[in-house]
């Protein structure tokens, strides 16, 4: 559990560096099933070796084309997620992420019907330093494509919401 120490110091660290990427893209991140989804989406759009300023205004770009949830992303044709990312300018990898990001909706919805906090309750259950590396390893099973840096910076991201995850420091913090 994050201490008033460490939630100083994250509010100080934001207010002197700036916004998060969930900002950036435009997600009002919450402990709810549609954010979370969200911002793991566009963790793995971050994996991508592409600018963030793309990855974000890609991830902006599905949802604003409905695909904000893993039932509606799993609903949406190839061809959908492919023109979606282009429309955020992410055509380096579009057609490789598309179909990760339908069969990452899939597993999510097969799994965890469709809830990353079900996923938290899984990892959870084990001891702090263990429960950290079994969030990364689940993250990157359920979402293809989504590399050691995206897990990371969902991790980063979440903490806010997912308290036990705090505090969340990677390398690039």
């Amino acid at each position: 559990m994050a201490t008033k120490t460490d939630r100083k110091t994250a509010h100080e660290l934001l207010a002197a560096h700036g916004r998060t990427y969930a900002e950036d893209a435009g997600i009002r991140l919450r402990n709810t099933p549609q954010p979370l989804y969200q911002l793991l989406v566009l963790s793995s759009l971050l994996s991508a070796r592409i600018k963030a300023q793309v990855a974000t205004d890609a991830a902006r770009a599905l949802f604003e084309a409905g695909m904000r949830d893993p039932r509606r992303m799993a609903e949406a044709t190839w061809q959908q997620r492919v023109d979606a990312l282009g429309a955020g300018h992410y055509r380096r990898y579009d057609e490789r992420t598309a179909t990760q990001l339908g069969e990452g909706a899939e597993l999510l919805l097969d799994r965890w019907d469709g809830d990353l906090r079900k996923l938290r309750d899984q990892a959870k259950r084990r001891a702090k330093g263990e429960a950290l590396a079994e969030y990364k390893r689940l993250l990157r099973e359920v979402m293809p494509g989504l590399g050691p840096v995206g897990a990371d910076i969902f991790l980063r991201e979440v903490q806010g919401v997912w308290p036990e995850v705090a505090p969340y420091f990677d390398g690039k913090t």
